[in-house]
């Protein structure tokens, strides 16, 4: 005979009135983000969404299942993938020098920050480090979670922070290219698809998801598929083909498992942080800036295309931008990608360096 605690809880996780209430409040959320003009709406839609289901019927109310959001996570890993051309690493290649100084500074910043956060007991642990990480968001989390560090509280300060800096790229691309800014181009979800390449794609990012956990490897979601399906990108033996359908689906799924894990006390905890949260994006952003200026004074580098390039995270919302812009789009990509590489491989280093050094363990709320 079935406990009836195990009936309750597969009821639960598989209730249709809720599962229904969530896709439909992450459907209006989506919409209106887009009609906004705010970035990564695919992934903050549903994350707020499952936040207010969360807060209103309990947490554990229903529950994302595993395989499904492992596949989610290693799609973005594909996705990373895909930015990593042949291009690109030509164009890292032609200056390294001048490339490795601005990533690294932005970095240290960044990681000097986190330090802050931690040491003041803003945030618990690791979290503050992952949180101030310029990388892509959504990989930072996904990683900062395979880490210990609080996927919540991470997601809070990335996603406060993509929005500051999409916002502020935008004003500042339209400020200066007022004549001819064009405007970013529209969400289209059901694409033109390249099948055999999608079904490709979708068997690797399986078997690099079952890779990652057969081998237990730390955010190997992330790293396992970024790392094959670059390598298969960069030889001719694959094209990666993720049609906005399919991404919005991985978003969906990562965002809910995220959102579905709130509780009253870490909205309260993440409502006494946001001015000093606040307060170091702010900084970080305008260090940044001054990154930008030195580029564009010592290296040359036009003043847009120098501001975009050294920008603190949003790499999605800053290509965005910067399609739209008469910018140099390798050189800003280059620089955004690079120092998303650098980070996923030495974030967790700096996270358990700084961890130790500030004396804190981890303790997610």
């Amino acid at each position: 005979m079935i406990p009836l605690k195990d009936v309750d809880s597969l009821l639960r996780k598989l209730s249709p009135p809720r599962w229904a209430l969530l896709l439909f409040m992450s459907t209006v959320l989506v919409v209106g983000l887009e009609m906004l003009g705010l970035p990564a709406s695919l992934l903050i839609g549903p994350m707020v969404a499952a936040i207010v289901l969360a807060l209103s019927v309990g947490q554990g109310s229903l529950r994302i299942p595993r395989w499904p959001l492992l596949f989610g996570q290693a799609l973005v890993g594909m996705l990373m993938a895909r930015a990593i051309t042949v291009d690109i690493l030509q164009t890292m290649a032609t200056d390294a020098p001048l490339f490795l100084s601005m990533i690294f500074s932005v970095i240290v910043i960044a990681a000097l920050l986190g330090w802050v956060l931690t040491r003041w007991q803003v945030l618990p642990g690791t979290t503050a480090v992952w949180g101030s990480s310029p990388g892509a968001a959504s990989a930072m989390v996904i990683m900062s979670e395979a880490y210990g560090a609080d996927a919540r509280l991470v997601a809070f300060m990335q996603y406060l922070r993509v929005v500051f800096v999409a916002v502020a790229a935008s004003v500042v691309s339209r400020l200066w290219v007022a004549a001819d800014g064009g405007e970013p181009p529209a969400l289209i979800l059901f694409p033109p698809v390249d099948w055999p390449a999608l079904a490709a794609t979708i068997a690797l990012t399986c078997l690099a998801a079952y890779a990652a956990v057969r081998f237990r490897i730390a955010g190997g979601t992330i790293i396992v598929p970024l790392a094959l399906g670059s390598l298969l990108q960069g030889l001719g033996l694959l094209r990666i083909e993720l049609p906005m359908w399919l991404l919005a689906i991985s978003y969906a799924l990562i965002g809910w498992s995220i959102g579905l894990r709130f509780t009253r006390g870490i909205i309260m905890h993440a409502a006494r942080a946001l001015p000093r949260v606040a307060g170091s994006i702010v900084l970080l952003m305008s260090l940044c800036g001054c990154m930008a200026f030195a580029l564009h004074r010592f290296a040359g580098v036009d003043p847009l295309t120098a501001y975009l390039a050294t920008s603190p995270g949003g790499a999605d919302s800053v290509a965005i931008i910067a399609a739209s812009s008469d910018v140099d789009v390798p050189f800003v990509m280059a620089m955004q990608t690079g120092r998303f590489l650098v980070i996923l491989f030495t974030g967790p280093m700096l996270a358990r360096f700084i961890a130790r050094r500030s004396g804190l363990a981890e303790n997610p709320a």
